[in-house]
C-alpha cells in the first residue's frame, strides 16, 4: 500500500526550505573548492629581471618548498564564501510560510451564488462584493503553492484544482500545478444568482481525485483515493451543507467570506391568484423578511408592464431569539464562544444554552381590476423617498417578477360512464366557460377530430384508454389532465404493484398550488393500488400514505397530469369540504397551464427553463433579462429548453406560428414570459456562519480570514549575492 504524506495544518509562521539537499550539495562541492584555491601556492614562471628588490614577495614564494601555504587573512576569500554561501542558500529555496497546508493535493471550492454578491467583504477597508474578496483569497493561496525544485522536479509541486458551484457545480481547471492557469480560472468566475448547494460540488471533487489500488488484494476493484485538501470559500449559507460528504482522509478548510453581523431585508415569496367569481379581481401576495434585530419599516413597488401602478408601506418585525434549536448563526456564536473559554481558560466550559434567531416575517397584498395579462415587477424602496434601500448590503432580493396570464374561464371535459357521481355535483359549481361530459367510447374519435385542443382540462373518471395490441398502456394525447381512480404508465412512468386496504393520509406538500388550502388530516381509503415510480418518470407524490404515493403530479411528452390514483367512491373524501376544494384548485392550476406539458412560469436561477410550444412555432428567440437573446431549437414534439439559468428577471420567449390562450399576439409574432426569482429564505439570510456541518465532519471559520501567501528568500539572497560580487570586484581593483 503506498501511503501519502500525513495531512495537518499550522497557523505559527515558520521557515522551511523546498529543496535543501540541492544546497548542501553546492556548498560541500563549492566552498572547499575556494578555500583550497587559497591553500595552494602560485606556480610562477621563470623570468630574468635586472633586481629583485621590488620582489621580496616573489622571493618568499620561491623560498617555500611545499605545495600549500599558510591561509592568511584576505578580505576577498570573505566576500567570495559570502557570494558562495548566498547562492547554496538560493539553490535550498528557503520561504518562510504564514499558513501552512502539508501534502500537494488541493480542491478549491468557490461559492459563487447569490449571496455571494453582497457587498460587505473587506479588502483594505473599502466594501466589494463577496466572490471578490474570495477570489483574491483564493489567488493567495494559489501563490503559496510549493513549485518543484531544481533537482526534484514538478513531482514535488504542489497541484490545485478549481471548482465553482451554485445550484450545479463546475470544474474549472482541472488538476495542474501551473499556477498562471489556477489564477485565471478563478479570476474567470462569475457571480450567479441563485441558491447555494454543496453536495454537487464535493461529489465533483471526490470524482476527480486519483485513485490508490490496494495491491494484494483479491477483491477486484478495490481503490481508495489519495488524501486531498479541500478549500471552501464561502459564506457559509448553505442549506445542504449536511448531505455532503467529504472522503474521510481528506480535509476541509472553511474560509468564511463576509461578516456575521450583516442583515438583510428582502422578498422571499411571491404570488399571484385571480378571484375565484370574478377572475378579473387580480391579487399580489409579497412575503418579506428581516433578519435584524429591530423592525424595519419599508415601502413595497408594485409595478405593471414596467410602470409604477401603486406603492404599499410595512413594517417587518425584527428577528428574535426563539427556542433552543441550534441554527447556523447560533452555532457559529457558540463555536467561537465556547473556543474563547477554551483559548482563554484552557479547559472547556460549559456554554450558554444556544438560541436561535428567527428572522422577522411581514408581507403585504395588492388588489387591482386586471383581466389581461401582465408582467408583474415589486420592488422594495426606502419609506417615503422612493429611492432604493439605503445600507442595503444585498440588493438581490429586493425586486421580485411574475408572469400573470389573462383572465379567463376554463372550458373542462369528462370522460366518464358514471351518471351523478361526486365528482359531477363537485364539477358544477365551479365558474367553468363550458362543462362537457362525453362518454369513454368516444374518447378515440375527439382524438382522431382534435376536439381535445378545444379544452383546457381533460378529466378521465375512473377510466383509462384501453392498452394496446402489445399489451401495453398507450401514451395520453397532449394536454392537461386531471385522472381519478386510475394509474397511467407509459411514459408517466407509474405502475401499480399491489391494493392496500385502510389507509390514511401521513404528509402532503402545503406549498403546492393545489394543496395550498387543502386539509387531508381526515382523509380515510378503504381502498387503494400501491403505485410506484419508475426510474427517471420525474413524477412527484403530492400527498403519501402509509402506503406510498396518494396524489402523484407527472409529466411527459406534451402530457401534464394530476393523478388521484384511488377511487373517491371508496374513500371519506366525498364527504367532506377538502374534495370540493382540491378539485376548484386542480382545474385552476391545470386550466391556467400554458399549453399541454409547460412548466411553471415561476422558475428559480439555477433551474433549467423547459416548455412547450404550440406545433408550427418557427423563429424562437428568448429574450433574456440582461437584454441578449437567444436562438432555440424546438424538439419534434416543440418542448424549447434553456438553461441553467443565471440572472433573475423576465425571459422572453417568442415565436412566428400560433399561439397559446394565455400568449400575447402581435400580428404573426407570439410571445410567453417566465419569471425567474431567487425567493429563498435561506439565501436572503445573509449573515456569514462561522461552523458548517457537513455530512461527515463539522468545520470551523479559519483563523485568518484571509491566505497568506508564502514570501520566498532565495530572490533576496541572489540579489545579495550579486551585491557582494560587485564590492569583490571594487575591493579586487583597488
Amino acid at each position: 500500500i503506498e501511503h501519502p504524506r500525513p495531512l495537518f495544518s499550522s497557523r505559527e509562521a515558520r521557515m522551511n526550505w523546498i529543496t535543501p539537499m540541492v544546497g548542501i550539495i553546492a556548498a560541500a562541492v563549492a566552498v572547499p573548492t575556494l578555500v583550497v584555491l587559497y591553500f595552494l601556492k602560485l606556480r610562477r614562471r621563470d623570468l630574468e629581471v635586472s633586481s629583485t628588490f621590488l620582489w621580496k614577495k616573489a622571493i618568499q614564494d620561491l623560498q617555500a618548498n611545499a605545495p600549500f601555504q599558510k591561509l592568511r587573512r584576505n578580505i576577498l576569500l570573505f566576500l567570495q564564501l559570502l557570494i558562495l554561501g548566498g547562492v547554496c542558500l538560493a539553490l535550498a529555496q528557503p520561504q518562510i510560510k504564514g499558513q501552512t497546508i502539508t501534502g500537494n493535493r488541493h480542491v478549491i471550492l468557490l461559492d459563487r451564488s447569490g449571496s455571494m454578491t453582497a457587498v460587505d467583504g473587506q479588502d483594505s477597508g473599502s466594501p466589494q462584493p463577496r466572490l471578490e474578496t474570495a477570489k483574491k483569497q483564493a489567488i493567495a493561496f494559489v501563490e503559496s503553492l510549493r513549485d518543484g525544485g531544481v533537482l526534484s522536479g514538478r513531482e514535488a509541486s504542489d497541484e490545485a484544482m478549481v471548482i465553482s458551484f451554485d445550484t450545479a457545480a463546475e470544474v474549472r481547471q482541472q488538476f495542474t500545478s501551473d499556477k498562471a492557469l489556477l489564477k485565471a480560472a478563478i479570476e474567470a468566475i462569475t457571480p450567479t444568482e441563485g441558491p447555494t448547494r454543496l453536495e454537487e460540488a464535493i461529489r465533483l471533487a471526490n470524482a476527480h481525485k486519483p485513485k490508490r489500488v490496494i495491491e494484494g488484494n483479491t477483491i477486484e476493484g478495490l481503490t481508495a483515493g489519495l488524501p486531498t485538501n479541500l478549500h471552501l470559500y464561502s459564506d457559509g449559507r448553505i442549506p445542504d451543507a449536511i448531505k455532503a460528504k467529504p472522503a474521510p482522509e481528506d480535509s476541509l478548510e472553511y474560509h468564511r467570506i463576509g461578516r456575521p453581523e450583516s442583515a438583510n431585508i428582502g422578498i422571499v415569496g411571491m404570488r399571484a391568484a385571480r378571484e375565484y367569481d370574478n377572475p378579473a379581481k387580480l391579487g399580489v401576495y409579497v412575503s418579506l423578511e428581516n433578519n435584524r434585530p429591530e423592525a424595519r419599516p419599508v415601502d413595497v413597488e408594485l409595478l405593471i408592464d414596467g410602470t409604477s401602478a401603486m406603492i404599499k408601506g410595512t413594517t417587518v418585525a425584527g428577528a428574535s431569539e426563539e427556542g433552543p434549536r441550534l441554527s447556523a448563526a447560533g452555532a457559529a456564536r457558540a463555536g467561537a464562544e465556547e473556543a474563547d473559554a477554551v483559548s482563554t481558560t484552557g479547559t472547556e466550559s460549559a456554554a450558554m444554552p444556544p438560541r436561535t434567531l428567527r428572522p422577522g416575517v411581514g408581507g403585504v397584498v395588492f388588489q387591482l381590476e386586471l383581466s389581461q395579462g401582465a408582467r408583474v415587477q415589486v420592488r422594495l424602496r426606502q419609506p417615503g423617498t422612493g429611492q432604493p434601500l439605503e445600507n442595503d448590503v444585498f440588493a438581490l432580493d429586493d425586486r421580485a417578477f411574475l408572469v400573470v396570464p389573462p383572465a379567463k374561464k376554463i372550458a373542462v371535459v369528462v370522460f366518464s360512464d358514471e351518471s351523478n357521481s361526486f365528482l359531477d355535483i363537485a364539477l358544477s359549481g365551479q365558474p367553468l366557460s363550458r362543462l362537457v361530459k362525453v362518454a369513454t367510447d368516444e374518447f378515440d374519435d375527439w382524438v382522431r377530430l382534435g376536439k381535445l385542443g378545444e379544452f383546457d382540462v381533460i378529466v378521465l373518471e375512473n377510466w383509462l384508454p384501453p392498452p394496446g395490441k402489445d399489451g401495453r398502456q398507450a401514451d395520453l394525447p397532449p394536454g392537461s389532465y386531471l385522472i381519478l381512480g386510475q394509474v397511467p404508465g407509459g411514459s408517466l412512468g407509474l405502475k401499480v404493484t399491489g391494493q392496500v386496504r385502510g389507509t390514511g393520509i401521513v404528509d402532503w406538500l402545503r406549498d403546492h398550488p393545489v394543496l395550498r388550502s387543502v386539509s387531508l388530516d381526515r382523509l380515510r381509503l378503504f381502498e387503494s393500488p400501491r403505485v410506484e415510480f419508475e426510474p427517471g418518470s420525474g413524477a412527484i407524490a403530492l400527498a403519501v400514505s402509509q402506503e406510498g404515493p396518494a396524489l402523484i403530479e407527472a409529466s411527459s411528452l406534451g402530457v401534464h397530469a394530476l393523478i388521484v390514483p384511488f377511487n373517491i367512491d371508496k374513500s371519506s373524501w366525498p364527504v367532506d369540504v377538502s374534495f370540493v376544494v382540491f378539485m376548484s384548485s386542480a382545474i385552476q392550476y391545470l386550466g391556467e397551464d400554458v399549453g399541454a406539458g409547460s412548466t411553471i412560469r415561476d422558475v428559480q436561477p439555477g433551474q433549467v427553463l423547459s416548455d412547450r410550444l404550440p406545433i408550427g412555432a418557427e423563429q424562437i428567440t428568448l429574450k433574456l433579462p440582461t437584454g441578449e437573446t437567444q436562438r432555440l431549437t424546438p424538439a419534434a414534439d416543440g418542448r424549447v429548453t434553456f438553461g441553467p439559468l443565471v440572472s433573475t428577471g423576465i425571459y422572453e420567449l417568442s415565436w412566428v406560428g400560433p399561439a397559446g390562450p394565455t400568449d400575447r399576439k402581435d400580428g404573426n409574432t407570439a410571445s410567453r414570459g417566465y419569471a425567474a426569482n431567487l425567493s429563498d429564505p435561506f439565501e436572503s439570510n445573509i449573515g456569514a456562519v462561522e461552523v458548517i456541518e457537513t455530512g461527515s465532519r463539522v468545520a470551523s471559520a479559519s483563523a485568518s480570514s484571509s491566505s497568506v501567501a508564502d514570501k520566498r528568500l532565495w530572490p533576496y539572497l541572489l540579489l545579495a549575492a550579486l551585491a557582494i560580487i560587485m564590492i569583490e570586484w571594487f575591493v579586487y581593483n583597488r
